[in-house]
């Protein structure tokens, strides 16, 4: 007798397969055939779960790029901003290092799909916030709000424009300007 896998897991291994095929391939180079015979499934299966491919990217870029619950209070380094921006960013390369060709996706098709565009725009909005929060939190003194909001905006932009964690030393001396501009500090000898 043949097991029937559980809803779930059939549709996890139809994202899966639509997921590493269009970073290979691209969206629309991708033919629902192909990604329904690596998912192992018939291709009516995959169109009971997702009526058209379209729905298989806004899926993908929905589920799979969620900040999820971050507690900023075990991100925050008190007066340390620069450090607390790297917990955060470390963080958040552990919620997505499963999935790092998202970020491949992500790149070729925010362009050409205006789903993936409004939806990473609100991810940026989320984890802009989630920044502003972080920097608050680590800054004894008050921050003007417009600031506040230039630095995680900065940030943002950083962390987004990466292709790899790699050069931690380098982060870490941008989070050290960003935070220098953000608190009024000099380097010494300016």
């Amino acid at each position: 007798m043949t097991r029937t896998p559980p809803v779930n897991e059939t549709r996890t291994r139809i994202l899966d397969a639509a997921e590493r095929l269009f970073a290979d391939r691209g969206f629309d180079a991708t033919p629902t055939a192909m990604i329904a015979e690596r998912a192992g499934v018939p291709k009516g299966l995959l169109f009971y779960y997702f009526p058209v491919k379209a729905d298989l990217l806004r899926a993908l870029v929905r589920e799979r790029l969620e900040l999820g619950p971050v507690d900023i209070v075990t991100l925050v380094e008190p007066d340390d901003p620069a450090r607390s921006l790297l917990n955060l960013t470390r963080r958040f390369d552990e919620l997505l290092r499963d999935s790092e060709v998202l970020r491949v996706i992500l790149w070729r098709e925010q362009h050409t799909h205006p789903d993936v565009t409004l939806h990473l725009e609100a991810h940026r909005s989320r984890l802009q916030k989630l920044i502003e929060r972080v920097l608050s939190a680590s800054i004894p003194k008050p921050i003007r709000p417009e600031r506040l909001r230039a630095a995680a905006q900065a940030w943002v932009a950083i962390i987004g424009a990466r292709v790899s964690s790699a050069d931690v030393a380098q982060l870490r001396s941008m989070a050290q300007v960003i935070c220098d501009g953000l608190t009024g500090q000099r380097a010494a000898g300016a």
